[in-house]
């Protein structure tokens, strides 16, 4: 029987913490968020990251039914109009600190991320603004 070796009290494993990084993604315009999305992987895995992704989530549609006629007399028309909104999520294994040389590229507009740390409790003194979402 192999048993795995004691480690000792009180000593920890040197070297960065390694942390689990949910990137988010949304955008009404799927090209954009695709290059987006590409770029953010192409950097992780020029640093040799874990990647996971992009996970391409349910495209929302929001759908607006209106009535063609401003006053409401004639026959009745409609008019629906809609918006699309898509979703990727990529997830990181990877230090704090290169998660923000990561996601330093340039953003295509109209493109929204959202940076969560899953050991967020963790990080308050190494990065005290990783409670609150990045939003760019």
């Amino acid at each position: 029987m192999a048993t795995k070796p004691a480690q000792k009290a009180g000593v920890e494993e040197e070297g960065p913490a390694v942390h689990r990084i949910r990137i988010t993604l949304t955008s009404k315009n799927v090209k954009n968020l695709e290059k987006v999305c590409a770029d953010l992987i192409k950097g992780a895995k020029d640093k040799q990251l874990k990647v996971k992704g992009p996970v391409r989530m349910p495209t929302k549609t929001l759908r607006i039914t209106t009535r063609k006629s401003p006053c409401g007399e004639g026959t009745n028309t409609w008019d629906t109009f809609e918006m699309r909104i898509h979703k990727r999520l990529i997830d990181l294994h990877s230090p704090a600190d290169v998660v923000k040389q990561i996601t330093s590229i340039s953003i295509e507009p109209g493109v929204e991320v959202e940076v969560t740390i899953a050991d967020a409790k963790l990080l308050e003194s190494v990065l005290p603004d990783a409670m609150q979402p990045i939003m760019v």
